[in-house]
């Protein structure tokens, strides 16, 4: 003797459900460890020092601060891109 009718559904609901839920989590866990891990991405009007790799960067009104893996904080005029001003950091 099996399951009443409704209650073989709600089953199948359940599990459709939880199938879902499964993949779900999968693809943003998947998704979150692409964008962490990539490549930081910088504005194309700016040109970086040679050897220079960007870790952050970040925007202001009318400049952007790029943070390098040398321990450099490059400051460039959002228009030109130009740079304003570097920080060493020791």
């Amino acid at each position: 003797m099996g399951l009443p009718p409704g209650l073989r559904f709600l089953k199948g609901l359940v599990i459709v459900l939880m199938i879902t839920m499964i993949v779900g989590v999968i693809t943003i866990v998947a998704l979150l460890v692409t964008k962490v891990n990539g490549p930081v991405p910088v504005p194309e009007t700016l040109v970086l020092p040679d050897g220079a790799r960007a870790q952050a960067v970040t925007m202001g009104t009318d400049w952007v601060g790029v943070v390098t893996t040398d321990n450099r904080i490059l400051i460039f005029d959002r228009l030109t891109g130009a740079l304003r001003q570097e920080v060493v950091i020791e």
